[in-house]
């Protein structure tokens, strides 16, 4: 009903230019990033020096491009690989979960529930100081014991697969059980009632249900472990993923190059957000 109320005109138009003034305050700094990676300087700023591509395709020094700057390519591939691994994880044991909290009741369900949602209330920093102190700590503890140095514990990529895997398989967990609650479970009694077994009921009937969910909670999970800085800062070796590496070159000096791999991230981010609510829509 409120919409249908008169409401006086400044009142109106001071709304439009809310709303106009937030999204310009969203947009216009990635928009900056954007123009400036076309930018015929060392330096993403003003004066504009004409428009190039070298900052992609470039070849020679000082203008390297992103395509031929081998440490950054270096660094896209290990995020690349961290996101797919931590992606993958998350929705195995994210579905595992959902199906855990939506179908089953057992003693202290509501403690377990709410243990599962704190990595989302822990700052990143803290969780990644706290896993980075609890994995040395085990590391050598066990390589005292026993003699076994266990490279997986010390600071490295399968760390920070292991410490980036605690909190996002919280969000994927979350976005399948949403769509689990929606599940109409008469269709798989049909299921049983016509002879399939409870497996095949599940992987016939309700996991086709659920695919738009564990492509979406996949999709959110490789875009929360690419763009993870806090977290991966304290777990990172010598491999390290993008978003650190994007870091130490900022440390060093920012350049346009550093633009022009975030417009390459912006434009993958939107792919697989579009992707997301077409595979949504289709639904």
């Amino acid at each position: 009903m409120i919409p249908t109320i008169r409401q006086p005109r400044l009142v109106r138009y001071g709304y439009r230019a809310y709303v106009a003034l937030f999204f310009l305050y969203l947009a216009l700094p990635l928009v900056v990033v954007s123009v400036f990676a076309f930018n015929n300087s060392q330096f993403p700023s003003l004066p504009w020096e004409g428009g190039t591509l070298a900052w992609f395709f470039g070849s020679e020094r000082p203008m390297i491009g992103v395509f031929h700057e081998r440490p950054i390519l270096r660094a896209l591939g290990n995020s690349a690989f961290i996101a797919f691994f931590v992606s993958l994880m998350s929705v195995g044991l994210g579905a595992t979960n959902a199906f855990l909290f939506n179908r089953y009741d057992f003693r202290l369900k509501s403690f377990f529930y709410m243990l599962m949602l704190l990595p989302l209330v822990v700052p990143g920093i803290v969780l990644g100081i706290s896993i980075l102190v609890f994995s040395s700590t085990a590391a050598n503890g066990i390589e005292e014991t026993i003699g076994w140095d266990i490279e997986a514990l010390r600071p490295g990529l399968p760390l920070v697969i292991l410490g980036q895997f605690s909190f996002i398989t919280t969000i994927v967990t979350l976005v399948v059980s949403a769509r689990l609650h929606k599940f109409d479970r008469s269709l798989e009694e049909a299921a049983l009632n016509l002879g399939a077994s409870h497996l095949t009921a599940v992987r016939t009937v309700t996991l086709p249900f659920l695919l738009p969910a564990l492509i979406g909670g996949f999709v959110v999970a490789f875009l929360m472990s690419f763009e993870n800085f806090n977290t991966t800062l304290m777990l990172v070796g010598s491999d390290a993923p993008l978003t650190i590496a994007m870091f130490d070159r900022m440390k060093e000096g920012s350049t346009p190059l550093l633009n022009a791999v975030s417009l390459l991230l912006m434009i993958g981010s939107s792919a697989l957000a579009l992707m997301m609510i077409a595979l949504q829509r289709k639904d």
